[in-house]
């Protein structure tokens, strides 16, 4: 959070970018990304503390669904029996895939829905408020990490986490130190592309481009790891995966050609906007 601060804020004074100045309308406008921010990031990590990682992946499939449906709801889009269909298939091979493990928790359960339908909402706002009338992609990156750094910061004192933090002994280490912030810089670009994703695809194509990506991982985990156990439902599963969203970027890519995104005001110098 604070080197998404940190790099919004001095692209900003460099033009490099434009987003809104702070006002008191801004935490109505980004209502309510916060809260799902940090639901997102709570039910998250309890749901894979309490399944194992093969019934997690399938059960975070239903954030496909669920986006689809929002993105319905909120913003108004339309999709074709095609397009839902290879949607209905990506769920499918995900269910056939983990279907010889299948573990039932009640909790874990609970906690996993609630991050799908977290993660959804999160993406389909996102979608919303990134419109350049309002706060743009980048004031919606800046000021959700505004609001969130401080009660993160807060939480961390009360659960001890901050003072572990602190004692940790490798902060004098250079090594370790260069690796922390490639890492913080490494999640700034990943917020980053999938806000970019989102802004110029829909909240949908970064969900199936995620769940593509998760079975591309198993297919090369099958070639180069070895902690892969081969089964016959698993693969077939797997293919049943990947063919849904190869379909569906298919469907999105042949599309016919859309209109093109709101003019990007966050690039438009002042001057020319007046």
């Amino acid at each position: 959070m604070a080197v998404t601060i940190t790099i919004l804020y001095v692209s900003k004074l460099n033009k490099i970018i434009h987003f809104p100045d702070f006002d008191k309308k801004i935490p109505v406008k980004l209502f309510p990304l916060p809260l799902l921010y940090v639901g997102n990031h709570i039910s998250g990590l309890s749901s894979t503390s309490k399944l194992s990682l093969p019934m997690f992946t399938v059960l975070r499939k239903f954030t496909i669904p669920l986006t689809l449906l929002l993105e319905a709801i909120i913003l108004g889009k339309q999709y074709s029996l095609s397009v839902i269909t290879s949607v209905f298939a990506i769920i499918v091979g995900a269910f056939v895939a983990a279907g010889s493990d299948l573990a039932f928790n009640w909790e874990g359960y609970i906690f996993v829905f609630l991050n799908d339908i977290f993660t959804a909402a999160n993406s389909v706002y996102t979608k919303q408020k990134m419109d350049p009338k309002e706060l743009g992609k980048y004031g919606v990156l800046f000021y959700n990490a505004c609001f969130m750094i401080i009660p993160t910061l807060v939480i961390s004192v009360s659960t001890g986490d901050l003072q572990q933090a602190t004692e940790f002994g490798q902060w004098k280490d250079v090594l370790f130190l260069l690796q922390f912030l490639l890492s913080c810089f490494l999640g700034f670009l990943l917020m980053s592309s999938t806000a970019l994703c989102s802004y110029y695809n829909s909240a949908l194509t970064t969900a199936v481009v995620g769940a593509i990506k998760n079975v591309s991982v198993a297919y090369i985990g099958m070639l180069v790891g070895e902690d892969y156990v081969f089964s016959p439902l698993n693969f077939v599963g797997l293919n049943i995966c990947m063919a849904g969203g190869l379909r569906y970027s298919f469907l999105t890519l042949s599309s016919p050609a859309k209109p093109k995104p709101p003019a990007d005001e966050e690039n438009v110098p002042l001057d020319l906007k007046s």
